[in-house]
């Protein structure tokens, strides 16, 4: 069988601790380097090393960041009564580019899942509950994804919070716009008719 140079072996086995990347993939990838001319071999060393040397975490939102605090906590625009908290930080940019909230977010930067060894401990829900009481947030919409740890994420912190007396909420869920009945799953159909509004 076949060995690869010890560089590239290597380069594979990194490549292979990214998520959802498995051996082909790795492989995949790290020809594609090794064929990539030296300056853009380099230009990608190099925005990897700047991602891990210049970002950081905003002490508020826990958001990445250059700065701290953040724009997005800088920004005296923002309604500080309301509070969106998210599992990742792609999670915050995709609300963003939606333009439909305004206030302050708080990335949780995983969910509750047992089986992976992650407990409420490790979400930094301590300081979730000590901005809540500092910024006197009125509502926190619980945005984490739709998922058995998503929704148990969902139920952790909505009890959490639940003795400070303010708005819990999740996000609406359902259909999609532009969908047809006949293709969605029963699920999806059941909270879409669960959470109906009134015309």
């Amino acid at each position: 069988m076949h060995r690869y140079p010890e560089p590239l072996k290597k380069l594979v086995e990194q490549l292979m601790k990214l998520p959802g990347v498995g051996r082909k993939t790795a492989d995949r990838l790290a020809f594609h380097i090794v064929r990539m001319s030296p300056p853009e071999a380099i230009r990608l060393s190099q925005a990897i090393h700047e991602v891990t040397s210049r970002l950081q975490l905003c002490s508020d939102c826990q958001n990445l960041t250059e700065v701290d605090p953040c724009p997005l906590c800088s920004d005296s625009s923002r309604d500080t009564r309301q509070l969106c908290v998210v599992e990742f930080p792609a999670d915050v940019t995709a609300i963003e580019k939606s333009g439909a909230f305004k206030g302050r977010y708080f990335v949780l930067h995983g969910a509750v899942a047992p089986l992976q060894g992650v407990g409420p401990e490790d979400l930094r829900l301590d300081r979730l509950k000590g901005l809540v009481v500092r910024q006197q947030v009125q509502e926190v919409i619980i945005s984490t994804n739709l998922t058995v740890e998503g929704n148990a994420t969902a139920v952790y912190i909505a009890t959490l919070l639940k003795p400070l007396n303010i708005h819990i909420s999740r996000p609406a869920c359902g259909l999609p716009v532009g969908a047809d009945f006949e293709y969605m799953d029963p699920v999806t159909i059941e909270k879409s008719i669960n959470g109906r509004c009134k015309l």
